[in-house]
């Protein structure tokens, strides 16, 4: 006897697609923890002009353009150090790059505060992240094949001889790839979903919540079913089985904690109280050609890095400080460490983000500053940085 389905019984999986629209298979290594997964297909719905003798609608061609749309909600968890996340695709949809894993740096010796000089060439660039002792840095630039200054030091300087654990980074680039990502019930009898030529228009991130919180939305070519599949859609024979259900263990990283680094030289803000940063890629689906009804191609617009940043207003330097950029329209260097504890750390870095002048929140029992819509700015796809350890 056929039973309701229950909404905790599927699994997601992502992978980035050979070709736009081309489905990419995946396998148990793919499988990323989200909290739901919303997909939408509409078909548009164009006006009728002809005159039937009366005012009944006669309905739209079945083969008309289909607008497909997907969002997914998932939160920071923990990561083994090798390999890349689990929600790996998403970033890398989001941002562009290829991750860049470093790892196996061994320090030769800190030639001062925030600097680091490695063993052998490090590899490194400006906007790569590095990891020691439970905490999350990046390159803010590179002095020689050996040595790198650090966008903030870390608390406990690294002594010769200590080895930085692994850290990969996600960059931005100027061309998007899009992704598929599968929607898997139990029972499997039940329709199983695949969405191909996921691109990602927004990415959020929201901090200081019960836990850290992404966000992913974005268009999609078209969205595939195990019921009504048909052979050759999407590079296709058949609708793909799930994988084998492989190991898949994971921790939750508590919401409130992190560190917070804002300005040149960085200062760790303590006061931090909320804050939320949206990667906006303004994608524009190519959807309009003639003699197709699903998308060929995605075609990213300016990009836009926004923050939302509140703190608790106090009269010390730092925080004025913070005030007196926004009136004077000064760029800072901007950083956040989500998580404490290795395997369970992201970074978030802009090396230049522009504050706006804050709204006065007095609503509370302490005065607070929302500096809301601060724009991060760069040379060519530098923008933002994020980075897992």
């Amino acid at each position: 006897m056929a039973n309701y389905i229950s909404s905790n019984a599927n699994r997601f999986y992502a992978a980035i697609e050979p070709s736009y629209g081309q489905a990419a298979l995946v396998s148990a290594a793919n499988r990323f923890p989200a909290v739901r997964m919303s997909i939408q297909q509409n078909l548009e719905q164009s006006r009728r002009h002809d005159k039937s003798g009366s005012r009944t609608f006669r309905g739209i061609p079945k083969a008309a353009r289909r607008v497909t749309a997907f969002e997914t909600q998932t939160y920071l968890t923990s990561w083994s150090g090798t390999g890349s996340p689990a929600y790996g695709p998403l970033f890398q949809a989001a941002f562009g790059a290829q991750p860049l894993l470093n790892s196996g740096l061994t320090i030769q010796s800190a030639p001062q505060a925030g600097a680091l000089q490695t063993t052998i060439p490090h590899g490194l660039t400006a906007g790569s992240a590095v990891s020691f002792n439970n905490e999350i840095r990046f390159v803010a630039s590179v002095r020689d094949a050996q040595t790198v200054v650090l966008n903030a030091g870390f608390s406990i300087t690294p002594a010769a001889g200590s080895g930085l654990t692994p850290a990969i980074t996600y960059r931005l680039s100027t061309d998007l790839p899009s992704m598929t990502l599968y929607d898997y019930w139990d029972p499997i009898t039940a329709v199983q979903r695949a969405v191909v030529g996921a691109a990602v228009d927004t990415f959020d991130v929201s901090v200081n919540g019960d836990f850290h919180e992404f966000t992913f939305r974005g268009p999609a070519a078209d969205v595939l079913d195990s019921q009504t599949f048909a052979a050759g859609t999407a590079g296709l024979s058949q609708f793909p089985a799930e994988p084998p259900l492989g190991q898949f263990d994971y921790s939750l990283v508590p919401g409130h904690l992190g560190q917070a680094w804002i300005g040149a030289p960085a200062n760790e803000f303590f006061t931090l109280i909320s804050a939320s940063i949206r990667l906006n890629n303004n994608v524009s689906a190519r959807n309009r050609e003639f003699g197709t009804a699903i998308p060929r191609a995605i075609s990213p617009g300016a990009r836009q890095v926004l923050t939302h940043l509140s703190v608790l207003a106090q009269d010390d330097a730092q925080t004025t400080g913070l005030f007196q950029a926004a009136r004077s329209r000064t760029t800072l260097p901007a950083m956040l460490q989500l998580g404490q504890q290795q395997g369970q750390l992201m970074g978030i870095y802009m090396p230049s983000v522009t504050p706006e002048l804050p709204r006065f929140n007095d609503g509370q029992p302490e005065l607070q500053w929302d500096f809301q819509n601060c724009q991060a700015q760069g040379q060519a796809d530098d923008e933002i940085f994020v980075a897992f350890a």
